[in-house]
């Protein structure tokens, strides 16, 4: 996975919010065309949590069946192509086995387990979370520490044993305890960079070990996305400085301003590039008239010191 961006694809939906599974799959084979390390359908920026189970299976069985490049799958039914899939799953346990399931047989190499529903839990509730849902799948599973899951050295520690647990998606963005987090786990467990905007951090998650990031930029701007990425794999500081001051920042001061853009926002910015990828589900929202017009400008300028154009 460390040998390009993550990539997060959107799920198309039609005008009447239906969805696009051509418009999907067009999405998901321009963004592997771009080379990222590993795709993640139906996961935050996907709209996982507007899904119902049967929509579910297509958006991942379409991101297999893409990621296969037209290899047949593996006998065990996991996908044999150019990049590891990783579907999300998520809400409590129980739900969450049954989104397991229809990945399984739609033939995902893993699972993300987004932040279960609504309520707080204390950190063995947190781990017990993750050991029911191990029980229950055979597919490796990465947990996603954000909102109100943040997870402590002895938490970690817990998890790292269950057997299909392989790695964790940090978004909090709190380096110290993710120090602390990456020097008590076990060789070989995965750490991701799932800030919002991940970018603008990645070059502090690098320095505590985790160079590895998801980017939303991916799903409109790859080509942004990539001169990013490798600029600080060449340790072209100057490149990547002027991507962050230019575009990076600007993008995550534009998505702070409405709750829901750092979905809605990529959604639009995928359209304004072409891409058949439709609206967002309620309760999210698309942006407003005038965060629009602000958002192509943005586009074009970020697509222009990249040598691309809207």
């Amino acid at each position: 996975m460390a040998r390009g961006v993550l990539s997060f694809p959107l799920t198309a939906f039609h005008d009447d919010g239906t969805l696009d599974a051509d418009g999907f799959r067009a999405h998901v084979a321009d963004r592997l065309a771009a080379g990222p390390g590993a795709v993640f359908p139906a996961c935050g920026t996907g709209e996982f949590f507007s899904l119902d189970e049967e929509e579910y299976r297509t958006v991942v069985t379409v991101a297999v069946q893409e990621a296969a490049g037209g290899v047949s799958p593996r006998e065990d039914g996991r996908a044999g192509g150019r990049v590891p899939v990783v579907a999300g799953t998520g809400y409590g346990w129980a739900q969450a086995a049954r989104f397991a399931r229809i990945a399984e047989e739609a033939g995902a190499d893993a699972l993300l387990v987004l932040p279960h529903y609504l309520t707080e839990a204390p950190q063995d509730g947190l781990a017990a979370h993750l050991e029911e849902l191990a029980a229950r799948t055979r597919l490796p599973l990465i947990t996603y520490q954000r909102g109100q899951v943040a997870h402590t050295v002895r938490t970690l520690r817990r998890i790292a044993r269950i057997p299909r647990v392989i790695g964790l998606k940090d978004g909090h963005g709190d380096l110290e305890r993710l120090q602390r987090l990456t020097l008590a786990a076990p060789d070989g467990f995965l750490f991701f960079n799932g800030a919002a905007t991940a970018e603008i951090q990645a070059r502090a998650y690098a320095a505590v070990g985790v160079p590895a990031y998801s980017s939303a930029v991916h799903a409109f701007a790859p080509e942004i996305a990539g001169a990013f990425f490798g600029a600080l794999r060449d340790g072209d500081h100057d490149t990547a400085d002027t991507l962050l001051r230019d575009f990076y920042v600007p993008f995550a001061e534009l998505r702070d301003r409405v709750p829901g853009y750092a979905v809605s926002l990529v959604k639009a910015a995928a359209r304004l590039r072409g891409q058949r990828v439709g609206p967002v589900r309620a309760p999210l929202t698309g942006p407003s008239p005038a965060d629009l017009a602000d958002l192509k400008a943005l586009l074009a300028a970020g697509l222009d010191l990249v040598g691309a154009s809207l």
